[in-house]
């Protein structure tokens, strides 16, 4: 058995408040943390590997998985099924291995309320202001205004659901988001239910004990 057990580390935020930096200074930091890698019924992209981007599976594949308990949390986005299969991340969690996942409240609620619900450490990010979420999205350059739109108004949705996460962090400054990150998970993983190997220490140190006696 591991020394701990592993966390399912959720992420989620409205669109521009700085998930996906915050996740890849995450992995950047701390290598032996992994991304959950989804299913998806979508059909591969140019460039995309089976079990590198994605896992691809068939829509009657993906229904049987769902149906047969092998989805952690699952959804159906514009025609395609996408998913995280929970054997992979079963054994990461026994193995010690933190497994990362970036999706929205929907997905997070649905891990919380999974069988490895227990191990999950949900954190949700703010933006400092609205205005400053459409600034970075504007600023990235990578949608036109009628996308930036679309994700202004869904933005106000998901900032809704910020109480049902554990914890709550306002990027007004990506440095300090970053620190305050890094310091909940290191302690998240020191939580007792995360150290399987305590309750046998305890009967050590009671046998111990006892011969003192």
């Amino acid at each position: 058995m591991a020394d701990r057990r592993g966390l399912l580390v959720i992420l989620s935020s409205p669109s521009g408040a700085g998930k996906s930096t915050l996740s890849r200074m995450l992995l950047d930091w701390d290598p032996s943390l992994r991304f959950s890698v989804s299913a998806t019924t979508r059909a591969p992209r140019p460039g995309e590997e089976d079990g590198v981007h994605y896992h691809f599976l068939s829509q009657d594949a993906f229904r049987r998985e769902v149906a047969e308990g092998g989805m952690l949390e699952h959804a159906h986005v514009f025609g395609n099924f996408y998913g995280s299969p929970k054997a992979p991340v079963a054994a990461a969690i026994e193995a010690g291995r933190d497994v990362l996942f970036d999706i929205d409240w929907q997905g997070a609620q649905q891990i919380v309320n999974s069988s490895l619900g227990p191990h999950t450490l949900s954190i949700f990010i703010l933006p400092p202001s609205i205005a400053e979420l459409r600034r970075r999205l504007v600023s990235r350059g990578q949608d036109a205004p009628e996308v930036i739109a679309k994700r202004m108004q869904k933005s106000w949705d998901e900032i809704s659901h910020w109480g049902s996460y554990d914890f709550v962090l306002v990027n007004d400054d990506l440095g300090r988001t970053f620190e305050d990150l890094k310091t909940i998970l290191t302690a998240t993983r020191l939580r007792r239910l995360q150290q399987p190997g305590l309750v046998e220490h305890v009967r050590k140190l009671q046998d111990e004990f006892e011969e003192l006696s």
